[in-house]
C-alpha cells in the first residue's frame, strides 16, 4: 500500500514544483547606485525555473493515508507533465507589487502488491493479497500576491514591507486497475481542495558594483486562517546584461503546514533557482 500512496505523493512532488510562491528578484530596479531620478511607474516580468526537491507528510485523499516523501528534483522531473513559473513585479513611486504564479501538471504510474485489504472508491473491498497498477494524475496552482511600501529608498540599499496572500489549489485524479477472480476493475477517483493564507513579508536589495546585486526576500503567514504556518525564503545573486535584461541565480524554500477536512499537505519545497527578467 505504501507504493501507491507514493504514487499518489509524486503526483503533488511537481508541486514544486514548489512558489511558490514568492517574486524573482527586481535586480534591475536598482542595480546601478546611481543618484539618476528613477520613473514613477517600473514593471517587470521575470519567467524562471525551480529545480525543487519536496519532503514532509502528504494526503492529498481525505480517506487516504498520511505518507512519509522525500523527493529529490530528479524525481519530480520523472513526472512532470507541464510546469510554468513567472513572476511579475511592479512599483509606483514608493508602492509597489509583487505577482509569483506556478502551475504544474504530472502523471505517474505504479504498480504495487501484493496488498493488505483496503476498499476502492464506490465501496469494492479488494482482498489482501491483490496487486494494482495506478496512474495520479495531480495539477496544482499557486499564486503569491503581495502589495507593499518601500520603506528605506537609498542608491545603496533598498527595503520593502510586504503584506498579501498566497492562494493554493491542488487536484487529483487517481485511476486505479485491479486483478480480481481472473478479470480486473477499473476505478477512478478525483479530488480537489485549496486554501488561501495571509503572509506578510520583506525584501532587501544591495548593489554590488553597477552590474551585480544581491537580494533577499522573506514571507511567512498562515497563522490558522488557512495553513497552521508557512513561511518563505529566497536569496539570489543577480546580473545585470542590459538595461531591460537581467539573470538571476540563487536558492529558494517553501514551507507550509495544512491539515483540514482530512487533507494533510505538511511539506517544505527546496532548491535552486534561475530566471531572466524582463524590465518595460
Amino acid at each position: 500500500m505504501n507504493r501507491f500512496a507514493i504514487a499518489v505523493v509524486l503526483g503533488l512532488c511537481g508541486a514544486q514544483a514548489a512558489h511558490a510562491a514568492d517574486a524573482l528578484p527586481d535586480q534591475t530596479e536598482e542595480a546601478a547606485p546611481t543618484a539618476v531620478e528613477r520613473p514613477n511607474w517600473a514593471l517587470q516580468i521575470s519567467p524562471y525555473m525551480w529545480a525543487a526537491g519536496l519532503n514532509g507528510n502528504i494526503s492529498p485523499f481525505r480517506r487516504g493515508p498520511t505518507i512519509g516523501v522525500d523527493k529529490s528534483f530528479s524525481d519530480v522531473l520523472d513526472n512532470l507533465n507541464f510546469g510554468g513559473f513567472v513572476n511579475v513585479w511592479g512599483r509606483y513611486d514608493r508602492f509597489v507589487f509583487s505577482g509569483d504564479i506556478m502551475y504544474v501538471d504530472t502523471t505517474d504510474g505504479h504498480g504495487a502488491g501484493p496488498l493488505p485489504a483496503f476498499q476502492l472508491p464506490g465501496g469494492i473491498v479488494v482482498p489482501a493479497g491483490t496487486s494494482i497498477d495506478a496512474a495520479v494524475d495531480t495539477k496544482q496552482f499557486t499564486a503569491t500576491l503581495q502589495g507593499g511600501y518601500r520603506v528605506i529608498d537609498t542608491p545603496s540599499f533598498t527595503l520593502d514591507a510586504l503584506a498579501g496572500a498566497r492562494f493554493w489549489h491542488i487536484s487529483n485524479d487517481v485511476t486505479l486497475t485491479v486483478g480480481l477472480g481472473g478479470g480486473s476493475i477499473t476505478r477512478s477517483y478525483g479530488e480537489s481542495f485549496g486554501w488561501i493564507d495571509p503572509v506578510i513579508g520583506a525584501r532587501a536589495f544591495l548593489p554590488v558594483t553597477e552590474k551585480l546585486s544581491v537580494q533577499a526576500q522573506a514571507d511567512i503567514g498562515g497563522f490558522g486562517a488557512g495553513s497552521k504556518l508557512t513561511w518563505s525564503a529566497l536569496a539570489t545573486v543577480n546580473y545585470l546584461v542590459n538595461d531591460h535584461l537581467s539573470a538571476s541565480v540563487g536558492y529558494k524554500v517553501l514551507d507550509v503546514d495544512y491539515e483540514r477536512g482530512g487533507h494533510v499537505y505538511d511539506t517544505r519545497l527546496s532548491g535552486p533557482v534561475l530566471g531572466m527578467t524582463y524590465r518595460f
